[in-house]
């Protein structure tokens, strides 16, 4: 090989690493200047009545893959914040893994890891700057209570449990089963950790992201 092909061939190598390896460096990047996320679709008929918008707080029912027309723009940032180690909290987490990759999301996770950790862990997922924070696992719930009224510029989705008063900002995708609202506080149905299969938990996940993008937040969402 002549020297001056290969010097080439050497250039060319380099280049192409640089910008795989900046590609990889600019999706993990938050910091960088984000455009507000719109969402790609629409909401299908059922999902919630046009002609009379969700109060706040309240809780729809919406028909089976009204959502499912929806999807984020790629390249969306989202946190999964995680407490728990049981088999329910496992099951949504997983979930939210599995969306992120289909949906060609990017996903970063904040665990927290004792009590004492779940405000904190709220302000770390916070601070990553992303476009929605996704939860997973009861033990949240009463930490979520107390921080997101202070962060209404960041939105949240609970999946597989429920704030009792969520803010606008607070949006719950459950079903019957999996309606935890905090500690002494009354569910609207039994928990039940056996409804948390990877097939519902994908559910709300993916409903719970359409409403979201689609800015129909602050309520929860009731699926079957």
């Amino acid at each position: 090989m002549r020297p001056q092909f290969r010097s080439a061939t050497a250039l060319a190598a380099l280049v192409v690493s640089v910008l795989i390896l900046s590609g990889c460096n600019s999706a993990e990047d938050w910091s960088e200047p984000h455009a507000r996320p719109t969402a790609v679709g629409s909401l299908g008929p059922g999902f919630t009545d046009p002609a009379a918008p969700p109060s706040p707080e309240a809780t729809v029912t919406p028909e089976a893959g009204s959502w499912n027309g929806v999807a984020p723009p790629e390249g969306y940032r989202v946190v999964l914040l995680t407490a728990g180690g049981d088999d329910a909290t496992a099951t949504v987490a997983s979930a939210v893994t599995a969306w992120a990759h289909e949906a060609r999301a990017s996903l970063k996770t904040v665990t927290a890891g004792s009590a004492a950790d779940y405000l904190p862990s709220i302000d770390r997922a916070i601070a990553l700057n992303p476009d929605l924070i996704i939860t997973a696992g009861n033990d949240l719930v009463d930490a979520l209570t107390a921080a997101t009224p202070h962060h209404l510029d960041r939105q949240f989705l609970v999946i597989g449990a429920e704030l009792a008063e969520p803010t606008g900002n607070v949006t719950a995708a459950d079903w019957v089963g999996a309606s935890f609202r905090g500690e002494g506080l009354g569910m609207s149905s039994t928990y039940d950790p056996s409804t948390f299969t990877p097939e519902r938990a994908g559910r709300a996940v993916r409903a719970g992201v359409a409403a979201v993008l689609h800015n129909v937040t602050g309520i929860v969402i009731l699926l079957d």
